[in-house]
């Protein structure tokens, strides 16, 4: 929990008060030999620990997603597979994986989701990348829409959706190939653009190096750009801009 809702809670009655001192009192981490489970991650930055699960040993990732779970009451995995869901599945009935983005999660379910970021890939063959960037902003509070296909081969497709675009409080745009829809994005709209390359595309694509230098060298302004393939990381920092620009529209209705 984050400070705030430990103080919400507390203030509400919900906790005592000896409950709250022990969130505080706490380690900041709990040990596991093999891991270090940064427990307190949520209270410092507003994000709970996320699992990478690519290449973990079997065992270290059933306890280590047991523990958050333990924990949080919730628990994300990002580059999961199938047998590592088959491992956790009985930890909770609720437990998801999603074949597309590869992630895993148990999410809560009153969870209330906040603004918008329009989530936007070049082709169909960039929804894996893009479903994890949305489904990780999902997952940390955020509303996420879909504008998927609207590459610069065919422009007229992303114009019949550039309101819903242009409404949104970041954009996350996800390509391979040459790269070029987060510098048309960046052109057209007034919020952040989060520029994804991905590792599509023939060759000279280069596994997404090309695309990943375009995007750092466009004439657009306002993009930033994340690693190769790197969902996750788009929608974090994604979300971190939406949380900045629902503050603003409260800040504004009041």
């Amino acid at each position: 929990m984050e400070a705030r809702e430990i103080l919400r809670k507390f203030k509400e009655g919900e906790i005592s008060l000896e409950e709250a001192e022990h969130y505080f009192r706490k380690q900041p981490f709990e040990e596991m030999d093999y891991a270090k489970i940064d427990t307190h991650r949520e209270i410092r930055s507003g994000f709970p620990e996320v699992i990478y699960c690519s290449g973990k040993a079997d065992t270290h990732f059933e306890r280590i997603f047991r523990k958050l779970y333990e924990e949080n009451g919730e628990v994300l995995g990002t580059r999961s597979t199938q047998h590592q869901y088959e491992l956790v599945k009985e930890v909770s009935p609720d437990v998801v994986y999603d074949e597309i983005s590869h992630i895993i999660k148990i999410e809560k379910k009153d969870k209330k989701r906040i603004g918008k970021i329009a989530v936007c890939t070049a082709g169909t063959a960039d929804i894996p990348v893009a479903e994890e960037a949305a489904q990780v902003a999902e997952y940390f509070g955020s509303n996420a829409v879909r504008i998927y296909d609207v590459g610069v081969s065919g422009i007229h497709r992303l114009f019949s959706r550039l309101e819903m675009i242009q409404d949104a409080n970041c954009v996350i745009a996800v390509a391979g190939m040459e790269g070029a829809l987060a510098s048309v994005l960046g052109g057209l709209v007034d919020k952040p653009v989060i520029a994804v390359p991905t590792s599509v595309g023939y060759g000279a694509s280069m596994n997404g190096l090309s695309a990943l230098l375009t995007m750092i060298n466009s004439c657009a302004n306002g993009i930033a750009v994340v690693n190769i393939d790197n969902g996750y990381g788009a929608g974090y920092i994604a979300t971190q801009i939406n949380r900045m620009g629902c503050r603003g529209q409260e800040t504004e209705e009041v």
